[in-house]
């Protein structure tokens, strides 16, 4: 029984609707890109008298929208969101569906470990968001050098910020997973992922507006900022280790609580 195959192919479909919706996203953003850079001067100005704390709020403190990669910045903010959203969906998802839908009995049944199950539908889940990462890598740079004109920017550091993605869909996928082992049962999805997703968006979102460092170390909206990234060129190490941190007690939390999990059988 190929578990691997079984999971990738139940969320296929989803990989491939989240991954043309972040596509269409950055497609939609960047066609607006050459009206943005031509009142960019204004646009500045106006920023400028906006309050500092609503703009750290949304993370465009010190965003120029003339240059290629102050505009994609303000766009990977919205990026992020949506991979929030969708690594969160499928670490709720992992294993509480089948518990929801009281089919687990089934598979462990078999002559299998759960140390194997686990990791199969996790590998399974990984290769759909590495999927979505890459279609946002190929989407970004094909319609930034689309669209930006005569504009130049630096690969390296739209590289870096891509980089970026991987450990953000992490944090999410594996807190997911831990959070839905660490509760009874998990009836609906979806609640859990916004709440997470948002949550920690809300969290960021508090940090800027309150300049409040303790906040920031909690949300990987901070951790992986874009705007500081560009103006930067580098990430904050010292916040992007708290994320591989959570990754990793989040992965171990949740192999272990899998291993001692009752599962509800079907009455």
């Amino acid at each position: 029984m190929n578990i691997y195959l079984h999971e990738f192919k139940a969320n296929f479909k989803s990989v491939i609707t989240w991954s043309l919706s972040l596509a269409a996203l950055i497609l939609l953003f960047m066609t607006m890109f050459s009206a943005f850079a031509q009142d960019a001067e204004v646009l500045n100005q106006a920023m400028a008298n906006f309050p500092p704390e609503l703009l750290a709020a949304f993370g465009i403190s010190n965003v120029d929208f003339s240059t290629v990669l102050g505009f994609f910045s303000f766009i990977f903010f919205f990026c992020q969101l949506c991979l929030a959203i969708q690594a969160s969906n499928y670490g709720f998802g992992l294993v509480s569906v089948e518990e929801r839908d009281l089919t687990a009995e089934f598979l462990l049944a078999k002559p299998i470990s759960r140390t194997r199950i686990m990791t199969s539908k996790f590998l399974a889940a990984l290769t759909g968001l590495v999927i979505t990462n890459a279609v946002v890598w190929a989407s970004s740079f094909a319609f930034i050098n689309a669209f930006r004109g005569e504009r130049p920017y630096d690969a390296g550091t739209l590289s870096l910020l891509l980089a970026s993605i991987l450990l953000f869909q992490l944090f999410f996928f594996t807190v997911g997973i831990l959070i839905s082992l660490l509760v009874k049962r998990v009836r609906s999805v979806t609640p859990y992922s916004m709440g997470l997703s948002f949550g920690m968006y809300v969290l960021s979102a508090f940090s800027g507006m309150l300049g409040d460092v303790k906040l920031e170390l909690i949300t990987p909206f901070k951790h992986f900022d874009p705007n500081y990234i560009v103006l930067n060129d580098a990430f904050d190490m010292s916040k992007v280790w708290i994320s591989v941190a959570a990754i990793v007690v989040s992965v171990a939390g949740s192999y272990y609580l899998y291993q001692k999990r009752n599962i509800p059988a079907p009455v």
